[in-house]
């Protein structure tokens, strides 16, 4: 009887522990079955269970799908490096099975990727095909507003029901949670963290809830989680504005740019005019513009301009459900609720201020039109950082970054300068990391060494 007691007393010591930190740090976490991975041999695949809702720690559970590359040196093994790609919507846990990382970070890393809750094999939030002949996300009055929002209405309400109680429950809060789970299926004290574009709310969630569990982070590209609405659309729109500039700067001094000797802005406003001639050809041609720029492709920026054919999203890198993901994920991290068509058009002209060359930005247009009509306050609101149980984290960006701005990278060191370090890409792109061998060794130096780096990196022009 003794002993049952005792039992009965840990579990409602462990429970209470739960409850009170939000999370389940009390309780070992199940472990994870490891096997070889379909589609890569050198890879571990499996699975974790967590709770659906970590505010309910004993309910309902499901499986996130977790995938390794094992340090090739395991004798001089740090520990783990998680990684997320961003998106939303792109597979953790292919991205950690990628070439993308040095062979020093492959040597003393296991490296470790989750898919996001929604994404990949986590159960993955499908719904393209409910997204046919949408509206117009450029309302021009009032009846096109209330037509965008009745739409996002059942799109939201086909994609909730089909998805299951994952919809409601795919918030970067709810990430941080599963990534900590796994960290203690691992049996690791604390992790490393790679976060790409999208990747960075998770990052910042997790250094909010678990700093101490950080042995090292890296924020590259990163996704102001404090932006209200204004911003999040204006910055963004003023970024890609700028990416521009710099291209057309670049044809100014380079010979061999096809729009070289010409006035580019000229000759894009006469590229738009002609695109006009073919259903929505303003609109792709914008589009694909803001993919050349982000890779960065100044070579097919310029062809875009010269032919004003053959557009394609040059560059994005958006994931098969990354229309879908953004409904369950962005709209409850962020604040994107345009109630009214005066609201819109307030917030459109702002977009038209700060970017009276491209028009706005392609994302930050879509993902706050997207959320237009989606009930309620978001789960997981936008707030100022507060990371002080971290260590220093090494937030990285390129300073002309048309999809996420580099006013996002000083404001998050600016809310945190005593845990973060500025690392300036002074290029072009979206993705700092791989761009040169400054970026990439600074980055990985920091990770193996945890050796802050210099903060500025001197950019390399793109192919031309």
């Amino acid at each position: 009887m003794r002993s049952l007691r005792r039992a009965l007393a840990s579990s409602i010591v462990a429970t209470v522990l739960v409850t009170c930190a939000g999370v389940a740090s009390a309780e070992p976490a199940p472990a994870i079955a490891w096997a070889p991975c379909a589609d890569d041999q050198e890879g571990e695949c499996g699975t974790l269970s967590v709770p659906l809702d970590w505010a309910k720690p004993w309910g309902q559970r499901i499986d996130v799908a977790v995938a390794r590359h094992k340090a090739t040196d395991p004798a001089r093994r740090i520990g783990v490096l998680m990684v997320d790609p961003g998106g939303p919507g792109g597979s953790a846990a292919a991205f950690a099975l990628s070439r993308l990382f040095s062979p020093d970070l492959r040597a003393r890393f296991d490296i470790v990727g989750i898919d996001s809750r929604g994404t990949g094999n986590s159960l993955p939030i499908r719904c393209a095909d409910l997204m046919t002949d949408p509206p117009s996300s450029y309302p021009a009055d009032e009846a096109g507003f209330t037509a965008l929002v009745q739409y996002n209405k059942n799109v939201l309400a086909k994609c909730r029901e089909r998805s299951g109680p994952i919809f409601d429950h795919a918030d970067s809060a709810s990430v941080a949670q599963d990534m900590d789970a796994v960290r203690r299926a691992l049996g690791e004290r604390k992790i490393s963290y790679l976060g790409l574009s999208y990747g960075t709310v998770f990052g910042q969630a997790y250094a909010e809830k678990f700093g101490d569990r950080v042995r090292a982070m890296v924020l590259d590209s990163v996704v102001d989680h404090s932006v209200d609405l204004k911003r999040f659309v204006g910055e963004r729109a003023a970024a890609v504005d700028d990416s521009f500039a710099e291209f057309a700067r670049w044809c100014d001094r380079t010979v061999s740019c096809a729009l070289h000797g010409q006035d580019v802005h000229a000759a894009w406003e006469a590229a738009l005019v002609r695109a006009d001639a073919e259903p929505l050809g303003r609109q792709r041609l914008i589009d694909s513009m803001y993919g050349a720029l982000s890779v960065p492709d100044w070579g097919y920026a310029t062809h875009l301009i010269a032919t004003t054919g053959a557009q394609r999203r040059a560059g994005l890198s958006f994931e098969p459900n990354y229309e879908s993901v953004r409904l369950a994920t962005v709209c409850q991290d962020f604040s994107l609720r345009i109630r009214t068509f005066s609201e819109y058009s307030r917030l459109r002209a702002e977009e038209l201020r700060r970017s009276p060359i491209m028009r706005g930005s392609l994302i930050g247009h879509d993902e706050a039109t997207a959320c237009a009509g989606v009930p309620g306050p978001p789960s997981n609101p936008p707030h100022r950082l507060n990371i002080s149980d971290a260590p220093k984290i090494l937030v990285l960006s390129a300073r002309h970054d048309p999809t996420t701005p580099y006013a996002w990278a000083v404001n998050i060191h600016r809310q945190a300068p005593r845990n973060t370090a500025l690392l300036t890409y002074e290029g072009w792109g979206h993705v700092a990391y791989p761009q040169s061998a400054c970026t990439r060794g600074g980055v990985d130096d920091y990770l193996l060494d945890l050796k802050v780096p210099a903060v500025s990196c001197p950019a390399i022009e793109p192919p031309r």
